[in-house]
């Protein structure tokens, strides 16, 4: 069996490639656009000397690829095919985990991975090739490896520091969580790590923070418009005050201080963590539906939640007016609308309802389970008085003692 599994996983890795290679032409047009040949590009400008953001420098390079008369040399779209099996190796290893870390058995049930891979931010970010599905590897990683293994998770949230505003609400109570519990392992991987990533680009480019501060003075972030629920609102009611773009996440901070100190003394990064990660994408100043690959977590989770329990008409309607949004979504992507549309700008709040929908059924599992275990201690009880009584003798209890 084992034998016939690698041979059918040769035969796919082979029709990839020959698929890759006869179609080259036709999808080298169309990866214009794609975050990878920005990344491509700013690579290849810090690797010879250059500025990598400078915007006209990285313009210039896409024109000598041939980008403005449709024919891409052949740099780019190797880049991205590499681009590509690292965003979708990323997003099957952090699916395989989270089935590992919420799920229960050896192999996850058809709806865990068809919600995963047909989750609309994951689409969206392998269609623009963007870098979501990495984002999600390192706070999935995180999740797994925080208990046991301090140092290296600390290490790979250098992954979701590469869009630090996007977790804003995740990192002060990270950083109160590992002072109280005196984790310092955990900070000394988060700062060797940064500091590693640091220092390689400086290797490459010594002026390389001179060119990010040059960047934000001209890049004037303040007059564009951001297509999430900070932005919507600002763009209804505050168009010419940017504070009040920020207003959303300073509430949210006070909300996660809150949420953490009623769970403090049974704080769990897996199952309390996800909250700050949704909340976050909520109320982020910056943030695309890309991004939204890190809810990834939120949104499996609910779904075992929601499959363990019993459904009664309503709660199954719920569950397709949500896959319809989803499905919506999807559309909205095929259709290549883009995204300063504003389009998509609601996204975040369907996954922040989804969650808290499937949340209820956690309340009520544990209420259930509660009612179940005081039920079964009363029986005990009374059956050891009954015994008390009538002086019986024995151990061949009809009832196990309660836990």
């Amino acid at each position: 069996m084992a034998k016939v599994k690698t041979i059918v996983n040769i035969a796919l890795l082979g029709l990839l490639v020959w698929f890759l290679a006869v179609h080259e032409q036709t999808m080298r047009s169309n990866i214009q656009g794609r975050d990878s040949t920005l990344y491509w590009a700013t690579a290849k400008l810090m690797v010879h000397g250059g500025n990598p953001y400078s915007v006209p420098d990285i313009l210039a390079l896409e024109l000598v690829q041939g980008y403005a008369t449709g024919k891409p040399k052949m740099y780019p779209y190797w880049a991205w095919v590499a681009w590509m099996a690292v965003a979708t190796l990323s997003l099957v290893i952090a699916i395989r985990i989270l089935w590992r870390t919420y799920g229960n058995g050896t192999n996850p049930p058809p709806v865990f991975l068809l919600t995963a891979y047909l989750f609309a931010p994951v689409v969206a970010c392998l269609v623009m090739a963007q870098m979501g599905t990495v984002l999600l590897l390192g706070i999935v990683l995180f999740f797994l490896l925080v208990e046991k293994r301090p140092f290296a998770a600390g290490a790979v949230l250098l992954l979701p520091m590469a869009k630090p505003h996007f977790f804003a609400l995740l990192w002060p109570i990270l950083l109160v969580w590992t002072i109280t519990r005196k984790n310092w392992s955990l900070l000394w991987g988060m700062a060797l790590a940064f500091l590693w990533a640091n220092a390689i680009a400086v290797a490459f480019d010594h002026a390389i923070f001179q060119h990010y501060l040059e960047m934000l003075r001209l890049d004037k972030m303040q007059n564009e418009f951001m297509p999430n629920l900070s932005g919507i609102v600002r763009l209804l009611f505050f168009r010419r005050l940017y504070w009040v773009q920020f207003v959303p996440v300073e509430l949210g901070m006070l909300w996660s201080a809150r949420y953490y100190w009623k769970n403090r003394e049974r704080w769990n990064w897996p199952q309390h963590g996800p909250w700050l990660i949704v909340v976050g994408a909520l109320v982020a100043p910056y943030s695309w539906m890309t991004d939204e690959v890190a809810l990834l977590p939120a949104v499996l989770q609910g779904v075992l939640l929601l499959r363990g329990g019993t459904l009664k008409l309503r709660s199954q309607l719920v569950i397709l007016l949500f896959a319809c949004l989803n499905l919506l979504l999807l559309l909205i992507v095929r259709a290549k609308v883009d995204s300063f549309t504003g389009i998509y700008f609601w996204s975040g709040l369907v996954w922040f309802s989804w969650y808290w929908y499937a949340r209820s059924f956690s309340g009520a599992s544990a209420s259930a389970g509660e009612r179940g275990a005081a039920v079964e201690a009363l029986a005990f009880k009374e059956l050891c008085n009954e015994r008390k009584a009538t002086g019986r003798q024995g151990v061949n209890w009809p009832l196990p003692p309660p836990h």
